[in-house]
């Protein structure tokens, strides 16, 4: 297992206990954060999940999901390639963004950083406990914590935007 790999796992272990089927979820209210830590999204897409969120999945569990992901990439032995943070009254809105020029600056870039992120979801004890470590995702494991938008960014002139479903 990567470095990277296990502080993830790190952040996850715990929080995760269960695994539901999926239920579809309305669609998250007007994007007010657009113009402010992310330009406005270039495209959008809509992802159906094969989770379902979890009944312990609430703003505290979110909040720390994020703080402790980007305190495990802030330890490590090379800067960051983007930060994540929580926005929204229940802190339901992941948004990524690069801290340089150049990894999510189209939208390749970015589904490369999300399957990156998929990749080490996929270590996790909770997806190897149901045997879904080859086909859940990252966007599956954001479900399971309650998020409803995934918004990843170059920070400069590029967004994109996944709604989860």
């Amino acid at each position: 297992m990567r470095r990277s790999d296990g502080v993830l796992a790190a952040a996850f272990c715990g929080l995760l206990t269960i695994l539901p089927l999926a239920a579809p979820a309305a669609e998250p209210s007007e994007d007010r954060h657009s113009g402010y830590y992310y330009p406005k999204p270039d495209s959008q897409e809509i992802y159906s999940a094969r989770a379902q969120t979890l009944p312990e999945a609430n703003r505290r569990l979110r909040v720390g999901f994020v703080t402790g992901a980007s305190q495990a990439m802030a330890g490590r032995a090379y800067a960051p390639r983007f930060t994540l943070f929580a926005k929204g009254e229940r802190a339901d809105k992941l948004v990524i963004v690069a801290l340089a020029d150049g990894p999510i600056d189209t939208l390749y870039r970015a589904r490369a950083v999300l399957a990156d992120l998929t990749a080490m979801s996929r270590t996790l004890p909770i997806f190897k406990e149901f045997g879904v470590q080859d086909w859940f995702t990252f966007f599956d494991l954001a479900k399971m914590m309650g998020f409803k938008q995934i918004t990843i960014s170059d920070g400069r002139a590029f967004a994109h935007q996944i709604i989860i479903q």
